[in-house]
Formats: structure tokens, C-alpha cells, sequence
């Protein structure tokens, strides 16, 4: 199975974006140069387990089931002790952005898990639920979206039944605009553009995600869904992003840049994999960033970088580590605003929150 990907930058006004869609030749591109996004849902961390992987994305030759079973395995552990550090809030705590009857607004801390873990770590939801109430009675019937544990920002939570199913359908349609506001490493040369790079699940790290590419999609031929689960034998998923520049700064003297990000497709962790592939992850993403957990640069190999993703202001392997330093693990992302229709009332909701770096 092949797949062409297609990259349309941006000068002064938004031009449409290329539709993924099978072709005759591998990663057809139309390239000038390249920037994207995340959807961040829940960026989790995970072990290294001892398996031949090789460096830049490069598929590791005979990988089978059980290797996939194994360091699956080894990360959610990993992904579970995290877990266990989500921090408890009161009711002093919760920042409320909006309030009705029907649904409340907050505006999550990092650090926090939205919803339980199977271990029953402390979590948002279960705060809101407490302090708020809700027609249901339990926490997770509240949840219609969810963000990273690193991941802060404005978060709605469904009071009643109506709720859930009016921000049910108003997520699942995407009527309804989010958008983010991240630092990533490096000063982004392009004032704005939009990113279209399909994303698959990534064998090497799961549960995490990559770039979708004809070898990466060859190299699942033979497992089965049986061992390796459903989710990771997906066909790949169209993802696209809109990026604009806010401001080019410094950290600690290091080059970043303030970025505004609109998720328009909404998969999971598809800003970071977009951003690491581009050569500007997020500054402090512990997962996808210099020395992750995932495999490196969204999964493309430098030739595949070099080809696909040409860019000339891609931060550099020493100014990424340094700025990981700087950052001293604190991820920089942030839910900065939400537009749409209350599902109830029918008033237009549109808020803001100030991201805290």
C-alpha cells in the first residue's frame, strides 16, 4: 500500500492543503517547507526495552508480535508509575472558565491526569465531579475530550446526559474549533503554513505514534491483531494542522519560537509528531523530543528528513538538548481557546486561558 503526502505552505493568506489520498509513486511531495502540529491526548511515557532498533526511524528488521507485546508492555509500566504522580486538587484549585447547568469549563493544570487510571490515581474529572456535581453521579460520564497529562488548558466537562450527547456529536462532527499555544525548539522560519502527514500507530514504541510510510506499513505484514491488538494494524490517518508564528524568543539564550496551533484533524499526539518530524518539537516533550521515548523525528530516517521534510531552520540535535535542559522536563503546551455551540442553549461559547510559560 502506497500513500502520497502533500505539503502546501503559506505567504500572506491560507491556501488549501493537498488531500492525502493512494498514488502510483511513494511519499509524492509538493514541498517548500514544512511545520505542524498535536493533537495532545495523552502523551505517555515508556521504558526502553532491550529490542534492535535502529537509530532515525528505521524500521528494525524481523520484528515480530512478541517484541511488540514486550516493549508495549515495558511502556505502559512505565506509563503507569507517571500516572501515579497526578496531582490532586481541591475545589480551590480548579480555574473555572464556565459554568452553566449543562456542562463547566476548566482550565487544567500540567501535572494532572483528565480522567482515572486503572490504579485510581488522583485526576481532574474526579475533581470536577466533587466540586461541581453532575446528573449522572460519576466522574466518568463527565468526560467528552481529554488532554495530556503535560498537556494544560481549557477542558469542558458534561453536567447532564443532554450534555454528553450534545458535546458528543458537537467533537465527533468537529464543530468545534480548537486551538493550541506551544514553544518548540528552534526559530520557525515561515510566518504560518499547514502540514498534511498521515500518522500510523509506531510497532517500535507503542502505544505511540510516527509518520506513515510504505516501509513502516510493509513491515506490519504478517502480525496479527490477535497479538498486536487492532489499533496498531490501522490504516494510516489523514492529519492536518494549521501553524502560525506568535513570537520568535529566547530561552535560557536558546532560539524557540511561540507558535499558535489549530488541530484540525484531532489525532492522537499528532502535534508532537508533527513538530519532531519538522525539526521543532515541543519544547520539554519528554516523549517525542530529543532523547524520547519514541523514536526520533516523527519516525522519518535522515534521508526521509532530508527528502520529504526539507528545512533549513530545523533545530539542531545541540541546541534541542540544551533547551531540554532549560526546560528541565516541563512540556510547553498549552489548550489556549475553544469556540462552539452550546449543545443545550445554543449560545456561541468562545474562551481563552493564558498559557503559564
Amino acid at each position: 500500500m502506497r500513500f502520497g503526502l502533500a505539503v502546501t505552505f503559506l505567504a500572506s493568506s491560507l491556501a488549501t492543503v493537498s488531500a492525502f489520498a493512494p498514488t502510483q509513486n511513494t511519499w509524492g511531495v509538493v514541498q517548500k517547507s514544512l511545520f505542524s502540529a498535536v493533537e495532545t491526548e495523552a502523551v505517555a511515557e515508556v521504558a526502553a526495552v532491550e529490542e534492535p532498533v535502529e537509530a532515525n526511524g528505521v524500521a528494525a528488521p524481523g520484528i515480530s508480535g512478541a517484541d511488540i507485546k514486550a516493549r508495549l508492555e515495558a511502556q505502559l509500566e512505565k506509563l503507569r508509575e507517571k500516572d501515579s504522580k497526578s496531582l490532586k486538587l481541591s475545589k480551590e484549585d480548579i480555574k473555572v472558565a464556565f459554568e452553566d447547568d449543562h456542562i463547566v469549563v476548566v482550565d487544567k493544570p500540567a501535572g494532572v491526569l483528565c480522567v482515572s487510571s486503572k490504579d485510581g490515581a488522583p485526576n481532574l474529572a474526579d475533581a470536577v465531579c466533587e466540586s461541581f456535581g453532575c446528573q449522572m453521579g460519576r466522574s466518568d460520564m463527565m468526560v467528552v475530550h481529554r488532554l495530556g497529562m503535560d498537556t494544560s488548558g481549557l477542558v469542558v466537562f458534561a453536567k447532564t446526559m443532554d450534555a454528553v450527547r450534545g458535546m458528543n456529536a458537537i467533537f465527533r462532527t468537529r464543530k468545534i474549533e480548537r486551538k493550541y499555544e506551544a514553544l518548540v525548539c528552534g526559530h520557525v522560519e515561515k510566518d504560518e503554513g499547514m502540514i498534511n502527514l498521515p500518522l500510523m500507530r509506531d510497532y517500535e514504541c507503542p502505544p505511540f505514534m510516527r509518520i506513515s510510510t510504505d516501509e513502516h506499513q510493509q513491515a506490519l505484514v504478517g502480525l496479527e491483531s490477535s497479538e498486536v491488538g487492532k489499533k496498531l494494524l490501522e490504516t494510516p490517518k489523514e492529519s492536518l494542522t494549521k501553524y502560525e508564528v506568535i513570537s520568535r524568543e529566547e530561552l535560557d539564550g536558546n532560539a524557540v519560537t511561540r507558535v499558535s496551533l489549530t488541530s484540525i484533524s484531532g489525532r492522537t499526539h499528532q502535534l508532537n509528531v508533527h513538530l519532531a518530524a519538522f525539526g521543532h518539537p515541543i519544547v520539554g516533550d519528554s516523549t517525542y523530543g530529543i532523547d524520547g521515548d519514541a523514536v526520533a523525528n516523527g519516525g522519518l530516517s535522515d534521508a526521509e528528513l532530508e527528502s520529504l521534510v526539507g528545512n533549513p531552520s530545523r533545530a539542531d540535535e545541540a541546541l534541542q538538548k540544551s533547551i531540554a535542559s532549560a526546560a528541565q522536563g516541563k512540556s510547553s503546551v498549552h489548550a489556549k481557546s475553544l469556540k462552539f455551540r452550546h449543545p443545550i442553549t445554543k449560545e456561541d461559547i468562545e474562551l481563552t486561558a493564558d498559557a503559564p510559560f
